[in-house]
């Protein structure tokens, strides 16, 4: 694809005039045109893959390291390869794998950025937000609104494991960025477990109800219930060639996306399914929780299998393969907040 825009040819006399320019805090845009304006995304960020067997490991050592109390949350920050040191897996998003041990609470706090935890291993850990807990399984979807108190604890005898998505990047592009702790170590407890579920989660409503903010109500998509959805999908087809069995996750009350910035995703490929490749806008960060397979990611190929993460770029191409089982993929991006802007672009790709 030919570029958008030739930068001119610097003569002396054009250099003194930038040089004039650069003293008032002035530049001439058309020396930096063609890096603003591009003809096709042009991310920073790459295709990577974080495996599991290396992750937590590290994960568990740092439980003997430093106490949840010092850490505030005890995470490893998967920082995409071409964007070390900005706490950023793609450049809109941030992700971590974070750990709670038997015994521990994660102190309650909150902060501008909404989160999503996607489980990966649980014995009875939770997740408090607002006034309810509500138990942690694995691959449990779990949201943490924006500026909504939230706290972790681990009751069981095995480590709690998850893996973080937060919008900081957004939140801090546009300045807007506050935290605040919970006057104790964790939030009051008023109301019983399951009640954002019976009050909003199953197709039904409380009589004239109004929303309080723009994330879902509830705030756990058990993957019990997940996991029976696509099989009926499944049942009934038909699968689509680039995506398999593939379900957005939703606010019930809207039919709007979970969250304004974040979107969720479970898609189910059959064994030894190859998805026709395509490209989209939003930069995705994926997590198998069943099966093995693998992507091939702008000409890459990556292995990957159960709790591993990879990430997909803006506008890369991609496809992903099943071995000889079923495989199962959690993935989240920022296409809410494009669509909101009107950005999103997917489309297929001829190989």
């Amino acid at each position: 694809m030919s570029t958008f825009y030739v930068k001119p040819g610097i003569s002396e006399k054009r250099k003194e005039y930038y040089g004039r320019l650069n003293k008032k805090n002035t530049a001439p845009l058309w020396e930096v045109l063609g890096k603003l304006v591009t003809p096709y995304p042009q991310p920073e960020c790459v295709p990577a893959l974080w495996k599991y067997s290396d992750v937590r490991p590290l994960l568990l050592e740092s439980g003997d390291l430093i106490t949840a109390q010092e850490a505030e949350r005890r995470v490893m920050v998967l920082e995409n390869p071409a964007m070390r040191g900005l706490s950023q897996i793609t450049h809109s998003l941030y992700s971590g794998v974070q750990l709670v041990q038997p015994g521990e609470i994660a102190p309650s706090h909150r902060h501008a950025a909404s989160a999503l935890r996607f489980v990966l291993e649980s014995s009875g850990a939770y997740t408090a937000v607002d006034g309810e807990r509500t138990t942690m399984e694995p691959g449990d979807f779990i949201l943490t609104p924006s500026w909504t108190f939230h706290d972790h604890g681990n009751p069981g005898d095995r480590p709690a494991i998850w893996l973080d998505g937060l919008d900081v990047p957004i939140v801090n592009m546009f300045g807007t960025s506050f935290a605040e702790h919970y006057p104790g170590e964790t939030q009051e407890v008023t109301k019983s477990e399951g009640d954002a579920e019976a009050r909003y989660g199953s197709n039904l409503l409380p009589v004239e109800y109004k929303p309080e903010r723009p994330s879902a109500p509830v705030f756990n998509y058990r993957y019990s219930k997940s996991r029976e959805a696509l099989e009926q999908v499944r049942k009934n087809g038909p699968i689509d060639p680039s995506h398999g069995f593939k379900l957005q996750y939703i606010n019930p009350a809207t039919g709007g996306p979970p969250m304004p910035t974040i979107g969720a995703f479970l898609q189910l490929l059959p064994s030894g399914f190859t998805t026709r490749a395509y490209r989209s806008t939003d930069s995705t960060v994926f997590c198998p929780t069943e099966g093995t397979g693998r992507s091939t990611i702008g000409g890459q190929v990556f292995e990957w299998g159960k709790h591993d993460v990879f990430v997909v770029p803006s506008w890369c191409t991609v496809s992903h393969s099943a071995d000889s089982a079923d495989v199962v993929l959690f993935s989240f991006s920022d296409r809410p907040g494009q669509k909101s802007l009107g950005l999103w672009r997917e489309e297929s790709v001829e190989e």
